[in-house]
């Protein structure tokens, strides 16, 4: 019968160790219930609200992004599958930014109290012009371009 020795025993200890250690380091910086390999770009929004009221085909052959009346005033809505957010900060002025945190990529998941929030550390920017409010990343979300068709808000 094999004898198990000291060295057999320290190394699977070990290797076990580091295996449990990598699996957890894995999900790092992903927002619970996403795959930490890779954010998935499918996804629905998830700010509360409703899907775009129409998508009528802009002069430019793309899809309306949504209505104006599904962006509340001083808010926002987050579109996860598209990676944009857009706010109106004021009646009828509407912005857009990457839904992409800058800190460690992690999609932003709310707009609330005026400002676009990341789950993930914490980081808030302005619904004004994507600029860092608090939280650790350092850097505004870039800004996207969009246009206002009627009552309609597409991507530029």
């Amino acid at each position: 019968m094999a004898e198990t020795t000291r060295r057999a025993v320290v190394l699977g200890a070990g290797g076990a160790g580091l295996a449990a250690v990598l699996t957890a380091c894995a999900s790092y910086g992903q927002p619970a219930g996403n795959d930490a390999a890779a954010p998935s770009s499918e996804a629905q929004p998830s700010y509360s609200g409703s899907e775009p009221k129409a998508s009528k085909k802009a002069d430019s052959g793309g899809k309306a992004l949504a209505a104006t009346d599904d962006i509340p005033e001083g808010g926002g809505k987050v579109f996860e599958a598209k990676k944009v957010v857009v706010t109106q900060p004021k009646a009828g002025e509407f912005k857009a930014f990457s839904a992409t945190c800058t800190h460690q990529g992690c999609t932003v998941a709310e707009v609330a109290d005026g400002t676009i929030n990341c789950p993930c550390h914490g980081s808030k920017f302005s619904i004004d012009d994507g600029s860092r409010v608090a939280g650790p990343a350092q850097k505004p979300l870039p800004e996207k371009q969009i246009t206002v068709d009627g009552d309609q808000i597409k991507l530029a």
